[in-house]
């Protein structure tokens, strides 16, 4: 199934024959993913446990294993993420104090292992 290609906090994409680009597969669920782990609580009317609000730890001492454990709270809660195994997140701070997170996981409709990772 395909969904429209929008980047968080971006516009909507236009395809190379000029329609508005799509996504399937595993760019869709790494869409997916990254929009439910960077919402704010409470921000998506319709499911208010939603989204983890990463946003909020930017300028923030850096709190890594509750940030670790916000993301994996969330990855259990995306229904095109597999829970056997269960996803892994791997925080780091670099030196000047950006998060770098990775979130490794099974998408649930492929089978295949696939990894996420992108800065705080």
């Amino acid at each position: 199934m395909a969904d429209l290609a929008l980047q968080f906090g971006g516009d909507l994409m236009v395809s190379a024959s000029g329609d508005l680009a799509t996504l399937d597969d595993q760019a869709l669920v790494q869409q997916r993913v990254l929009r439910r782990l960077l919402t704010n609580p409470g921000d998506y009317i319709w499911q208010l446990g939603y989204g983890a609000g990463l946003g909020q730890f930017i300028g923030q001492p850096a709190a890594l294993s509750l940030m670790a454990g916000l993301v994996r709270a969330q990855m259990q809660r995306e229904p095109q993420v597999m829970q056997s195994p269960p996803p892994t997140v791997s925080m780091s701070m670099a030196d000047d104090g950006t998060v770098n997170a990775t979130v490794s996981y099974v998408d649930a409709a492929t089978g295949q292992t696939a990894s996420l990772s992108f800065s705080i």
